[in-house]
């Protein structure tokens, strides 16, 4: 069975909510998300919450370079977040909060459990091929494929890829690697594509 979602899903999905516009969404970032997740279906919910718990094997700092490297106007975590932990048990008890609202949730299964081990060795590679991203952000991707799931990790490199196009450009032969990787994770059509603006014209 396919993904629940032809789209971007998890805490890489909540990462692009926090762009130019953003804020039209909510007044602070925990209302952005969680109007978001007001719009969306239990799955969506379900998803968010499993990444954000898988997030809690990463130290604080490592969750705040993630956090910045995916999202392109987050608020600052010394003077509106908290820290990443804290931020991140915060999108967890949205997550709760929402679903708390329908009875009989019935938890994420086929596909959408799917965490990317098999494709772990191939999801460090591109990370570490980004050289575009900062040392730091490439260090906390590896940790995130390591100590959660390459799944997460590889969402979130696509993520930060986007975020930082002015410096960013992908070969035709490194985006069918990246659509490659994808495909095994059972991605719907426009997750990777995400990144495909990036591609150097032939």
């Amino acid at each position: 069975m396919p993904r629940f979602t032809e789209f971007d899903f998890g805490v890489s999905w909540v990462m692009g909510f926090f762009h130019q516009d953003g804020t039209h969404y909510g007044d602070t970032a925990a209302e952005i998300v969680a109007n978001h997740l007001a719009g969306e279906g239990d799955e969506a919910a379900l998803a968010v919450r499993r990444d954000a718990r898988t997030l809690g094997n990463l130290p604080s700092e490592t969750l705040e370079v993630l956090w910045n490297a995916g999202a392109e106007y987050l608020p600052s975590f010394e003077t509106r977040l908290g820290s990443g932990a804290e931020w991140t048990r915060t999108v967890v008890g949205l997550c709760d909060a929402r679903l708390s609202t329908e009875p009989g949730v019935r938890p994420l299964s086929g596909a959408d459990t799917e965490d990317g081990t098999a494709c772990l060795d191939a999801v460090v590679g591109e990370i570490e091929e980004a050289r575009f991203l900062a040392a730091e952000v490439r260090a906390a991707l590896v940790a995130c494929a390591r100590r959660c799931t390459p799944d997460l990790a590889f969402r979130v490199l696509l993520r930060a890829m986007a975020a930082a196009a002015r410096d960013a450009s992908l070969s035709p032969d490194r985006y069918a690697r990246l659509e490659a990787v994808g495909s095994a994770l059972q991605y719907g059509e426009f997750v990777v594509d995400n990144v495909r603006f990036l591609v150097e014209e032939p």
